[in-house]
């Protein structure tokens, strides 16, 4: 979903969109989200950790699901109105108008990822899942289960599809990615996108013999 159908990554953007809503001192933590970013490039923490130390900081090491509930919405109002490639959904449009089951396959947080997806119109989710031990609609900031990305992500699709009885060789499967983490992705699939890829990505498709287009070239 990030930088594939939106313009820019939306992980960030929901942890501010939270703190300046719900908690506005929670802004002043945000040298500290800097020192983890740093620690994350000095690899010190893993990308899993990173997530949930910012989500600690910015939004809290426990709270409800029904009060980030409509913060969610409305971060998904903002994305659908200013973030996201016209291109893409273009693209939906076209994928579903043909058929396709429309599957969106994200690292970025089922808390606010579910409310994007249902205005995109999508048919399915798999997102990163935030733990909520009690059952109670609270949630704790820490991951349940493995970061959605790259091996992650593609068991989380393998998962999905044998959940779903779709075997391998009955699917036409269609994926689009900016980033070369998603190469078990696009290497699984029968037409793979590289979508305003990263330089990694952009290297390696034409070698994979993967289609290459630029979202951002049609506004």
């Amino acid at each position: 979903m990030d930088r594939t159908i939106t313009r820019s990554g939306t992980y960030s953007g929901f942890l501010m969109h939270v703190a300046r809503r719900r908690q506005q001192w929670r802004l002043l933590l945000t040298p500290f989200v800097g020192l983890a970013s740093l620690a994350y490039l000095l690899r010190l923490i893993d990308r899993s950790q990173l997530k949930a130390i910012n989500l600690r900081l910015l939004v809290g090491q426990r709270f409800s699901r029904s009060e980030i509930a409509p913060l969610a919405e409305s971060y998904a109002d903002q994305v659908i109105a200013r973030g996201l490639h016209p291109a893409a959904l273009e693209q939906i449009a076209a994928d579903r108008e043909a058929g396709y089951r429309l599957l969106l396959a994200t690292a970025s947080f089922h808390l606010y990822v579910d409310a994007i997806a249902q205005r995109l119109g999508m048919d399915d989710v798999l997102a990163t899942r935030l733990d909520e031990p009690d059952g109670a609609g609270h949630i704790h900031a820490r991951l349940s289960g493995d970061n959605c990305y790259g091996d992650a992500k593609f068991a989380r699709i393998s998962d999905w599809l044998a959940a779903n009885a779709i075997t391998r060789d009955a699917a036409h499967i269609r994926a689009y990615s900016d980033h070369v983490s998603d190469h078990p992705m696009l290497h699984f699939a029968d037409e793979a996108v590289a979508t305003t890829p990263s330089r990694k990505l952009k290297r390696l498709a034409p070698q994979m013999g993967w289609q290459v287009v630029d979202w951002r070239a049609r506004k």
